[in-house]
């Protein structure tokens, strides 16, 4: 891969296989993938470039486990293998704590989609049937509400990231639910 040449999907697995070896986070970064390849469009993005944001966003989480080096350290590997700056940038902004500004519309989405789509996944698991299919948007509006759900999900990161991509929370929530059952064998839900 050159600089700023967008690699494919292989490498980008290939990549994100290298450095998760946890299958939840795996498949944590196949939802925010799925959900950027669905926003792309409105937003006149690519969807290859999106996804491929979306998918690499938390490949060094596993190995920077903290926020002093998350994601800065792993972006410095991505701009060692030629990533493209925006996407770079894009995710280094998904993380609050960076200071990076998110100043494009993938980069919006992809902070719009992180929290969310875990959230989402933590619905799913408590549904009978495990699955992305029994979740409605007003039981996760409702789970939202209690701080022994999912305690780990930002509830603040949440409703900003809709907020900031300019999409209603509730719409946004039913659009990434959408999109992640799109991929539900890939996810196990």
């Amino acid at each position: 891969m050159t600089l700023d040449t967008l690699p494919t999907r292989e490498q980008a697995l290939a990549v994100l296989h290298e450095w998760v070896a946890n299958p939840n986070l795996r498949k944590h970064c196949y939802a925010v993938e799925a959900a950027m390849r669905a926003y792309a469009p409105r937003y006149e993005g690519d969807p290859e470039r999106w996804g491929l944001t979306g998918l690499i966003h938390d490949f060094d989480w596993e190995r920077h486990p903290d926020l002093e080096r998350h994601p800065v350290l792993g972006v410095e590997e991505l701009r060692r293998q030629g990533w493209p700056e925006d996407v770079c940038r894009a995710v280094l902004g998904h993380a609050v704590h960076t200071g990076i500004p998110r100043d494009t519309p993938m980069a919006k989405a992809l902070y719009a989609c992180d929290e969310v789509s875990g959230f989402l996944v933590a619905c799913a698991l408590v549904t009978p049937g495990r699955s992305l299919d029994q979740v409605e948007v007003a039981s996760v509006k409702k789970k939202m509400k209690r701080a022994d759900f999912a305690r780990n999900v930002s509830r603040e990161d949440m409703v900003n990231g809709a907020a900031e991509l300019g999409v209603d929370l509730d719409q946004h929530i039913g659009f990434v639910l959408e999109a992640m059952r799109g991929i539900r064998g890939e996810l196990g839900l």
